[in-house]
């Protein structure tokens, strides 16, 4: 089965439905059965919901039920400002598999659509899900075969195809009690996530789990996200991202944990990740920062992980920690990264810590504190190589390093400790720093060691 939940803060015609006769809405709660709605998972409900989603947004907002039990297929439904999607428990809202189910323009493939709305949500303990499973061409151990919706032109690659829910251009935006399952691929101001468990299959790539596109003050907490792809990943397409806090959440991914980019073209600032638990992802903590846009004031705090190495098709070479600044392509803008904290972290990881600016994207004021870094091999994959993907030199052969530091500025260690349980693993040939020193200045060292504790 293939999965891609996605919640996209980003960028639908309406879909042009005749409104059915109105029933009366009890403390502005419209029930989609009034409407319809068959909820047998086989007849599409589209018509119904979406009548039932207008009447309640000409009432002046409320909420839009899926009673349960049912199951509720819909091609895109568009959410209107002060309507939120109640999806009630042991209720589900599958999305349809078929092309003609999403809108033309393949940056509107969702099942559940806000566009510039006020006070939207989707809550109810239910489940939405995207049928991810009916996408997947050639199932694959490694990395499933998508189908491409491609034969328009409008998009590229495995990336055509639709995704679950979408904000765009909306602010106060509230999620919460809700299941994301099965999306096939992966939210503006002002925006709550909260208590929201996400499934998405684990060989199947571009299966974001949340994404905040160009989006400023939102929050994340008690969050369950546990997919292929990244985890949650802030980016700048067309416009800063700041103020973002991520608190009180799992995850597990076959990509990377936290990510910055790589869609980087403006800057991120006042960032804070706390208190999160990452299992066996294939990397931590990252930051991609590729096309130019500058990173600032980054708090990564109270953080348990472990990192493993997966199928060298996935970027990543179970990192704990990874910053990277460089062009995209040759002549593009070098961004730069600064002020970044590491605070009470603890990991237990197949690799090192990966710190890379670039010759004009440094990597400036970076602090380490109170950090308990376990370096262990347990899966048999090739070490031995330092993933710069996406562009700049891609993979390189590289001696592994507790850390490896090129193009920094200002790095602060206090009360460091690493922790190398060697093994008998063939090819585990590791240093405790790796760097070239005419790229590295301003280094502080405070209560460091670099441990053996077994062989």
């Amino acid at each position: 089965m293939a999965s891609l939940p996605l919640l996209l803060l980003a960028v639908s015609s309406s879909l042009s439905l005749s409104l059915l006769s109105t029933p009366a809405a009890a403390a502005g709660v419209f029930s989609v059965a009034d409407y319809g709605a068959a909820g047998d998972g086989l007849r599409y409900d589209t018509a119904a919901i979406q009548a039932t989603i207008e009447a309640c947004a000409a009432a002046g907002g409320g909420r839009v039920l899926l009673p349960s039990p049912g199951s509720y297929l819909t091609a895109t439904v568009h959410l209107r400002s002060r309507v939120v999607l109640e999806v009630a428990p042991g209720a589900r809202l599958l999305g349809g598999a078929r092309q003609r189910d999403y809108p033309p323009e393949s940056r509107r493939w969702y099942v559940v659509l806000a566009e510039n709305t006020t006070g939207a949500g989707v809550t109810g303990g239910g489940e939405i899900n995207g049928q991810g499973g009916e996408f997947v061409v050639t199932p694959n151990p490694q990395k499933n075969i998508m189908v491409s919706w491609n034969v328009t032109g409008d998009c590229k690659g495995d990336e055509c195809r639709p995704r679950l829910v979408g904000f765009i251009d909306s602010k106060d935006v509230r999620i919460h009690d809700i299941t994301l399952n099965q999306p096939a691929y992966w939210w503006c101001d002002n925006t709550m996530i909260h208590n929201v468990s996400i499934f998405g299959d684990f060989d199947t790539p571009n299966n974001d789990g949340i994404d905040i596109d160009d989006s400023n003050n939102t929050v994340i907490t008690n969050c369950h996200i546990d997919t292929g792809d990244d985890a949650i990943c802030p980016k700048s397409t067309t416009s800063p991202v700041y103020n973002l806090t991520v608190t009180n959440s799992w995850i597990r991914t076959k990509s990377c944990a936290i990510k910055l980019g790589s869609a980087s073209f403006f800057d991120f600032k006042k960032l804070v990740f706390d208190n999160i638990t990452i299992v066996d992802s294939h990397r931590g903590l990252g930051m991609q920062i590729r096309d130019g846009g500058n990173v600032s004031a980054v708090v990564f705090s109270n953080i348990k992980m472990s990192t493993r190495y997966y199928h060298p098709s996935w970027w990543g070479r179970a990192e704990p920690i990874y910053i990277t600044t460089c062009p995209r392509h040759p002549g593009y803008k070098e961004g730069t990264i600064s002020d970044i904290q590491f605070i009470n972290i603890t990991s237990v990881s197949e690799n090192g810590v990966f710190l890379a600016g670039s010759k004009h994207g440094l990597l400036r004021n970076l602090k380490f504190k109170n950090v308990d870094l376990t370096y262990k091999r347990w899966t048999n994959y090739t070490g031995g190589l330092y993933d710069y993907r996406p562009g700049c030199q891609e993979m390189v052969k590289h001696r592994t390093g507790g850390m490896m530091l090129e193009h920094i500025s200002g790095l602060e260690i206090d009360n460091v400790r690493m922790r190398w349980s060697r093994g008998s693993l063939k090819g585990w040939d590791v240093d405790p720093l790796l760097f070239r020193p005419s790229t590295v200045d301003k280094l502080s060292f405070h209560d460091w060691q670099s441990l053996d504790v077994s062989r």
